[in-house]
């Protein structure tokens, strides 16, 4: 009998050049990001919850500037549509009262 073998499976990807500082400094910026939207956020949602219930809010932490559609397609387009020719970094929540925009398992 002859044995036949299998190739072994790999990664399909090379693995992630990132060195681990530069993955902390991301981290680092991204928690900054959402802690400074946060903070819009939680004074915007007084006001709009009780018309916007549930709807999604892109927030754009240094002009406080904020986008808010029912759906988060419309909302992906609305922020494509208003912001295509720049870089910008936006968070989005859901206009409830926790903010969340999925199902937190515990």
């Amino acid at each position: 009998m002859t044995q036949v073998s299998q190739p072994r499976r790999s990664r399909i990807l090379p693995p992630s050049a990132i060195t681990p500082e530069e993955l902390n400094h991301r981290r680092e910026q991204s928690d900054m990001l959402a802690m400074q939207c946060r903070v819009v956020f939680n004074r915007l949602r007084e006001q709009l919850i009780e018309t916007h219930y549930n709807w999604f809010i892109a927030i754009d932490p240094d002009s406080e500037n904020y986008l808010i559609d029912p759906t988060l397609i419309g909302l992906s387009q609305q922020i494509r549509h208003s912001y295509s020719d720049t870089d910008v970094k936006l968070t989005i929540f859901r206009l409830n009262d926790t903010g969340t925009c999925g199902r937190l398992w515990v």
